[in-house]
């Protein structure tokens, strides 16, 4: 049981839902522990029958017991276990379960003995109930409960009133058999929720156990979550990195495929940067811990799919309320089928059509629509974490299915973001390691990668106490006074802004200007390299539809065009600030609706447009933490191509749901017609209950292959 508080002091706990396998127990559980005074938010996550508790305070956790209480009384089969007592609960269900069996197996030996008694009416009717009760028992029983908390329509009270009612009329072993069938397909449903549960719970089991952490009293094996900032870890081979950090000893392969879906491993050697969950191939490594666990890429993988399915999309929604209203709608429909023919027709009986009723009520129950759809969901998530595309909400899934137009970011985005100073332009008076000197001053507080080029081709010691003032002037550079004189040092606008005369650059790349005492000092030219598959992401996008790509930069517009003609989008905009960027996002999104408007950048001065655009990608790689946080995606990889993966993906989830949604219609419509023909029987109907979900569960677990 995670036991977690948080800075508004709200205590979240989370419990695992024990013979949970009926999505719409599941949404009855969320809306009646919401209702509870002590609670302040609570969801259920059917995938993993999981249940997530927000306590107002640690005095409301004393009313644990209640919350248990009040579950079994939603939904007697569940129970409510902390983690600790999950493998104890699994065992008593499993032993239910056999239990379940065993009485199914005396009822079908009964059911057979009844058959070879036809001579002995008295026995054979004796067997039959006999039959009847060692099967239809659990269902019979949970009827009742619901009953009596006067909860009907669902598919335990219209199986009881189906059989009961084909008891009435005589037909026994009709009534047997439909049971028989109900409880075998609720059998194999169950099983293929497990099987799906298990495909989903392998991306949610990659959390490593413990964390080795070396330190002058040797080695010891503690929880990542107790490890902190700075410790060194040691990673031997096949172990799986439990935590973000830099190597600082050792040398490996890397097997990423948990985070990237990439199978091809990853080098890497001392100073390389790691990430949680990669796992250790053949070299021993000590890494330094760079972040603690909480914060780090595994675990932000974790909470991203465990919480992403259980934002609700439209569909799911729809779904939701039209199986509220459907059900009933038809139970009316089944009573005025038996009631209504015998009254107004001479020729029609009473059990004939009371036969056909039953048959409309079998069927009515929208399981394989109700459990198929957040299921199909949850799976497209899973397919897209395997292949290192994170995404924070089904309704997100949902919006990808419908994008028409993709802006991109330059730096750190279709270009690697690893710039180099390609050459210096110092004015006359001024050498070229003064003018380094100056612009790695001006440069000296920044973590953007032109800075960090520029103060790595200055190798020398700066000394920060000569330093006053400094500011930064988004968009535009950084002003400070370096020894009490004003250091400029930033792009054209920046000096036009001062009033300083410069003579500009015309060099292809990212001109960096620098002026000091109100004196243009000379420039440099900072070079950037396109990303290995920036021309692939464009041509894979125009492939799956996407009508128009563009590029915004801050950057010069010489380079931003060069950039763009190089990869092949159709329309690019440079010298933009962040507010020009976020303005022109807004008003692509106002014009392509209902289509929907995809931005991708990895800087905090993205973060706004990020935040404006229908879908915002983030690079999780060298991404920053706010664009990281804003964006309603992330590639672990930084890997741009993998954006038309995440839609064709989308789109598949998408078709195989609503082959769900259609063939469970389908299927539904036609035994409902050929039932109130009297053609279809209470075997056809179950077929057309059980049956159905049971194949719309096996065909959402396809998408985990994709």
């Amino acid at each position: 049981m995670k036991h977690i508080k948080n800075t508004n002091d709200k205590i979240k706990r989370t419990y695992i839902l024990n013979g949970l396998d009926c999505a719409n127990c599941a949404q009855k559980i969320e809306e009646q522990i919401q209702q509870l005074p002590y609670v302040i938010e609570a969801s259920v996550f059917f995938a993993q029958c999981k249940l997530t508790v927000f306590y107002k305070d640690e005095e409301s956790i004393s009313y644990e017991k209640q919350l248990k209480q009040l579950v079994k009384k939603i939904e007697p089969h569940v129970d409510v276990c902390t983690m600790d007592e999950t493998k104890l609960a699994v065992s008593d269900q499993e032993k239910k379960m056999h239990k379940k069996m065993l009485s199914v197996m005396i009822g079908i030996l009964f059911f057979v003995l009844a058959l070879y008694c036809s001579d002995y009416r008295m026995i054979q009717i004796f067997l039959y109930f006999g039959s009847y009760g060692m099967i239809g028992y659990p269902v019979l029983q949970t009827a009742v409960n619901n009953m009596i908390r006067r909860r009907f329509f669902d598919e335990y009270f219209l199986m009881t009133i189906a059989t009961l009612g084909a008891f009435a009329i005589g037909e026994y072993s009709e009534a047997i058999a439909v049971m028989l069938f109900y409880r075998i397909g609720e059998y194999f449903q169950s099983k293929a929720l497990y099987h799906s549960r298990q495909s989903i719970g392998a991306l949610l089991a990659m959390k490593p156990e413990f964390a080795t952490v070396v330190s002058e009293e040797g080695e010891r094996k503690i929880s990542p979550e107790q490890v902190g900032i700075g410790d060194i870890i040691l990673v031997k081979p096949g172990e799986k990195i439990p935590i973000d950090g830099i190597i600082v000893e050792g040398e490996s392969d890397l097997d990423v495929s948990a985070l990237t879906g990439e199978s091809m491993p990853k080098y890497v050697i001392c100073k390389d940067k790691v990430l949680s969950g990669s796992v250790n191939g053949s070299g021993i490594l000590k890494i330094k811990v760079t972040t603690d666990y909480e914060n780090s890429t595994l675990a932000k993988i974790l909470e991203m799919v465990e919480h992403a399915a259980n934002k609700k999309t439209k569909t799911e929604a729809f779904m939701t309320k039209f199986a509220r209203y459907y059900t009933p709608v038809v139970v009316g429909i089944a009573f005025l089928l038996a009631f209504l023919p015998p009254i107004l027709f001479a020729e029609a009986t009473f059990s004939e059509w009371l036969y056909r009723a039953l048959v409309f009520l079998v069927i009515s129950c929208p399981c394989a629509l109700v459990i198929s759809i957040p299921l199909g969901y949850f799976s497209g998530i899973g397919a897209l974490s395997k292949n290192g595309i994170l995404i924070k909400g089904s309704r997100i899934l949902e919006d990808l299915t419908q994008v028409s137009a993709v802006v991109f970011d330059k730096t750190g985005t279709l270009t690697k973001g690893t710039f180099q100073v390609l050459s210096v332009h110092p004015e006359p008076g001024y050498t070229t390691d003064e003018l380094l000197k100056y612009a790695a001053y001006g440069e000296i507080y920044s973590n953007h990668p032109i800075a960090q080029s520029i103060r790595a081709m200055y190798t020398k010691p700066l000394c920060t106490s000569k330093i006053t003032d400094y500011q930064e002037e988004s968009g535009n550079g950084v002003v400070l006074f370096l020894d009490g004189q004003q250091l400029l040092v930033g792009n054209e606008k920046m000096l036009r802004r001062h009033q300083v005369i410069f003579r500009p650059n015309t060099a292809i790349g990212t001109i960096v200007y620098v002026a000091y005492q109100k004196k243009y000092i000379g420039s440099l030219v900072i070079g950037d390299e396109l990303k290995p598959d920036a021309k692939v992401v464009v041509q894979a996008l125009k492939k799956v539809g996407v009508q128009k790509t563009v590029m915004l930069s801050g950057d010069t517009v010489a380079v931003a065009q060069n950039v763009a003609y190089a990869v092949g989008l159709d329309e690019v905009y440079g010298e933009l600030l962040p507010n020009q960027k976020l303005q022109y996002v807004e008003n692509l999104c106002t014009l392509s609706k209902p289509q929907k408007v995809v931005f991708v950048g990895d800087g905090m001065n993205d973060t706004p447009a990020l935040a404006r655009a229908d879908i915002g990608i983030a690079m999780g790689g060298m991404g920053s933490d706010a664009a990281v946080e804003t964006a309603d995606i992330v590639l672990m990889h930084d890997e741009v191509s993998k954006i038309a993966l995440a839609i064709q993906l989308a789109r598949k989830t998408k078709k195989i749901i609503w082959q769900n949604i259609v063939f469970a219609f389908g299927v539904k419509a036609f035994v409902l017609i050929l039932g109130a023909l009297g053609i279809a029987t209470l075997w056809e109907a179950v077929f057309a209950d059980m049956g159905v979900s049971v194949l719309a569960i096996l065909n959402a677990l396809r998408i985990l292959k994709k």
